[in-house]
């Protein structure tokens, strides 16, 4: 009886030894990885369960983010190419040729199913940590103050009214400086990127003073060297915040292409949502006077005001639409013929991905947020639409 039971216990110390050294030998397959896994799911569960804490947010936010922007976007200002461009092929590349590989030594090795196991998990930590980075280097800001909160802007419901006398006056700015301008022979806007890249660091300088939520370093944003290939996923810009650094499409229209960048520094100086991005890029470029960031924010404006109007009063927006110059009418067609040859399954995607996305950040407006500055246009501009109107 003795020998039986000391014979079951010895069973089952066998079989504990044994199941530690499979789950031992389990983790021994790709320890780091495992590691990154579990750590940056953590992360990520942490994220989405505090995000709701404003209080939280707002402190990483001011306390972490910004300062590690500010000090990221220094450090990469002296590299004259985009890092993060640099950082997305390498990327690219090395994904690709890391499955390629991978592919073929499933192929010729043995212990395929341990081989195909460190292949997921490589994507899997590969995937999840990026991710996780981005919840803390981004997904805060969403969560946090934004820039009508911190700035005490006022904003609400705007009528007809209102929103006609503002549209009519971005369309007579944009008539106003669209012959200050650079144009080609057929009378196309061709600002020069390149310069207009070189003035990005003042663009700020004037708005900042008044919102100093909006202050941040004098660094220039960056032209994209694969621009074309950004057309075809249909972006104009980004902000990279593993870098801090604001990239821009230099393939686009010179006539949108001032605003982008505006529009992009904006999210360099904190502000995460588009509609604000966009109010911000408008009120900064009017600010600083140059003629291609005032034309090409005064036609930004113009395009999300008009695109309001059309809808509430089609009348009104005829009779606004029919006052511009042949200049103007020119960079419209240009524009038009230049996005429309990338309406393509990619651009599809892209678009689907990226509206997923803001949803995914309670961004219920989707895409649609990028047209949502209309009524901070018409709060901070109507009175001087109302005067500009009463001028003879």
């Amino acid at each position: 009886m003795w020998k039986e039971k000391t014979g079951i216990k010895q069973e089952q110390t066998d079989r504990q030894k044994s199941g530690r050294k499979g789950f031992a030998a389990f983790l021994a397959l790709c320890p780091v990885r495992h590691a990154l896994v579990l750590l940056s799911g953590l992360v990520i569960l942490v994220h989405l369960l505090e995000r709701k804490n404003h209080t939280l947010m707002v402190f990483l936010s001011e306390r972490f983010v910004r300062p590690a922007h500010r000090a990221m976007s220094q450090f990469f200002a002296h590299l004259p190419f985009s890092m993060a461009e640099l950082l997305i092929a390498a990327g690219v590349i090395g994904a690709a040729v890391y499955l390629i590989f991978q592919i073929i030594q499933l192929i010729r090795k043995k212990e395929r199913l341990k081989r195909l196991y460190r292949t997921l998990m490589t994507a899997a930590a590969a995937g999840l940590t990026i991710y996780a980075l981005f919840c803390v280097l981004w997904g805060v800001y969403y969560y946090a103050d934004d820039f009508s909160v911190k700035s005490g802007f006022r904003n609400g419901p705007v009528s007809v009214e209102e929103l006609t006398a503002v549209t009519r006056y971005f369309a007579d700015m944009v008539n106003e400086y669209a012959d200050r301008v650079p144009r080609s022979a057929d009378g196309v806007c061709i600002s020069d990127t390149k310069e207009v890249l070189a003035k990005s660091p003042e663009v700020f300088r004037i708005t900042e003073q008044r919102y100093p939520a909006l202050e941040g370093p004098e660094i220039a944003a960056k032209g994209i060297f694969f621009s074309r290939i950004m057309s075809y996923t249909d972006f104009t810009g980004f902000f990279f915040p593993f870098t801090a650094e604001a990239n821009v499409n230099t393939d686009q229209p010179a006539c949108d292409f001032a605003a982008t960048v505006a529009h992009e520094l904006s999210h360099q100086r904190g502000v995460a949502k588009e509609q604000e991005a966009n109010f911000t890029a408008v009120v900064a470029s009017l600010d600083y006077g140059d003629p291609d960031y005032v034309y090409s924010a005064a036609l930004l404006a113009y395009i999300h005001l008009s695109n309001a109007l059309y809808k509430a009063d089609k009348d009104a927006y005829m009779e606004i639409r029919r006052t511009f110059t042949e200049e103007v009418e020119r960079d419209f067609a240009y524009r038009s013929a230049y996005w429309k040859q990338f309406e393509t399954p990619v651009q599809k995607v892209s678009n689907t991905v990226y509206e997923g996305f803001l949803h995914s950040y309670d961004q219920t407006m989707g895409l649609r947020s990028y047209g949502a500055c209309v009524d901070y246009l018409v709060h901070y501009y109507y009175e001087e639409a109302a005067a500009h109107m009463e001028q003879p």
